[in-house]
């Protein structure tokens, strides 16, 4: 597909966004991020047969830019920090797979033009990279960061603001209402339409893009000012090297969002520290170290909790299935962490977490003295711990049980390791 040359703004992007090929792309990646059904109760499964007979009638709105978009529908999930809720608008699917097609036309018209210090929602670019890069300012003497939390972005961005920005690179004015109608759409609360006056609604594929264009300014503002930072989608870290610095660069970003970009900055979680004291994305800096936040380990204990948990009425082999799947997920985000013996102890304690569980399922004397003596261990120490009236936690790090259900063995009934997982990852923390 041609694209219009770096910088220059577009014309004509409607006619690219329908293509049988970035349509059916578009869908592909919806298909896969998988998702609940917007307003209309329309799910993935039911969607393939809707399009065929109303697309050639959906196009057409589209070109002629009579097509309107269905209103989102609210969902609120509890924010990571507990700090409240976040609110999200799920689109339905169909205008799931517009906005794709959108985003794929219009990436590759804004992202060139993004700063090398964006990470958030851009191809090739992860949180890892804006957490590196805060490292490597911190090695290079930059030691007090500024820390500047935008109060619910999403739901206060102004969409006067947010659209002259779009317009300066998009001259189709059929894709620009369509985008400000999407804005506009409404949120639909237990049955009831709620106007959108201002905000994007997390949940649809153009609202992180359409974040990046309106902090991009803010990232060029930065840049020109000749500071070290890093943003990921409304996360940014400001480093410089003394205390004096960080509170007048504290006051100068404050003023210029307000004013320019209509944003509210959040006194309560903003704050000028040493780079030691700030997180970001998940992490902490230890000097030139790179660490799990304990907020995030309390987390990530809880939910290990939860997968394990003795008294849920599901088999051992799909709790392992499901405990795997967290825990590769959660080391891949944070081997980051330059923490090899935070690893091995968490992994002691979830190899102890399913000991434990093994010995519930197990239950009756009789069956545990059996299962026990399967593994190898000793009738003595068998029927010492099979009768044993000690809580299951004990037991679980008990002579009987380790030497039973050894390392090998709970790897074979497909326990992840955390701790080797961490050391296939060790590519991850040299370029760090």
């Amino acid at each position: 597909m041609e694209q219009p040359a770096l910088g220059l703004p577009s014309e004509n992007l409607m006619e690219q966004i329908v293509e049988p090929a970035n349509m059916q792309r578009a869908w592909k990646q919806v298909k896969a991020n998988r998702g609940a059904p917007g307003v209309d109760g329309m799910t993935i499964a039911e969607f393939p047969e809707f399009i065929r007979a109303h697309w050639l009638h959906v196009r057409q709105q589209l070109l002629d830019c009579t097509y309107r978009p269905q209103p989102v529908r609210r969902k609120s999930i509890p924010k990571p920090d507990g700090s409240g809720e976040r609110l999200l608008g799920i689109p339905c699917v169909l205008d799931r797979v517009i906005q794709q097609a959108i985003l794929q036309v219009l990436t590759p018209i804004f992202d060139p033009t993004f700063s090398e210090s964006s990470f958030g929602f851009r191809p090739n670019r992860s949180a890892h990279g804006a957490v590196k890069q805060v490292r490597r300012y911190i090695s290079q003497g930059y030691r007090h960061a500024i820390d500047v939390d935008l109060s619910k972005f999403f739901d206060r961005v102004q969409h006067d603001v947010l659209m002259s920005r779009v317009a300066r690179r998009v001259r189709d004015k059929r894709l620009l209402k369509l985008i400000g109608r999407y804005l506009r759409a409404g949120v639909m609360v237990d049955g009831l339409l709620q106007p959108s006056v201002e905000g994007a609604p997390q949940g649809g594929p153009l609202s992180p893009l359409l974040s990046n264009v309106l902090l991009d300014e803010l990232d060029k503002e930065l840049e020109r000012r000749g500071l070290r930072f890093a943003r990921y989608a409304d996360d940014f870290l400001v480093v410089v090297r003394s205390w004096r610095s960080s509170r007048r660069v504290f006051a100068s970003i404050c003023r210029f969002l307000t004013p320019k970009l209509k944003l509210v900055v959040n006194d309560r979680k903003s704050q000028i520290a040493k780079t030691d004291q700030v997180s970001f994305l998940g992490f902490r800096f230890a000097r030139d170290e790179v660490r799990i936040t304990k907020k995030n380990l309390a987390k990530f204990k809880q939910r290990v909790r939860e997968l394990t948990g003795r008294s849920r009425g599901i088999s051992m082999a799909r709790r392992l299935q499901e405990l795997g799947r967290y825990l590769r997920g959660w080391t891949g985000y944070f081997a980051l962490a330059q923490q090899k013996s935070l690893f091995s102890q968490l992994d002691e304690w979830i190899r102890r977490r399913i000991r434990m569980c093994y010995w519930k399922q197990w239950r009756y004397p009789r069956t545990r003295i059996r299962q026990l003596r399967k593994l190898g261990v000793s009738r003595a120490t068998a029927v010492a711990h099979g009768t044993s009236h000690k809580g299951y936690w004990r037991l679980a790090k008990s002579l009987g049980t380790q030497c039973g259900m050894t390392k090998r063995w709970l790897r074979d009934q497909g326990l992840v390791s955390i701790r080797y997982l961490w050391g296939d990852l060790a590519p991850l923390r040299r370029t760090a």
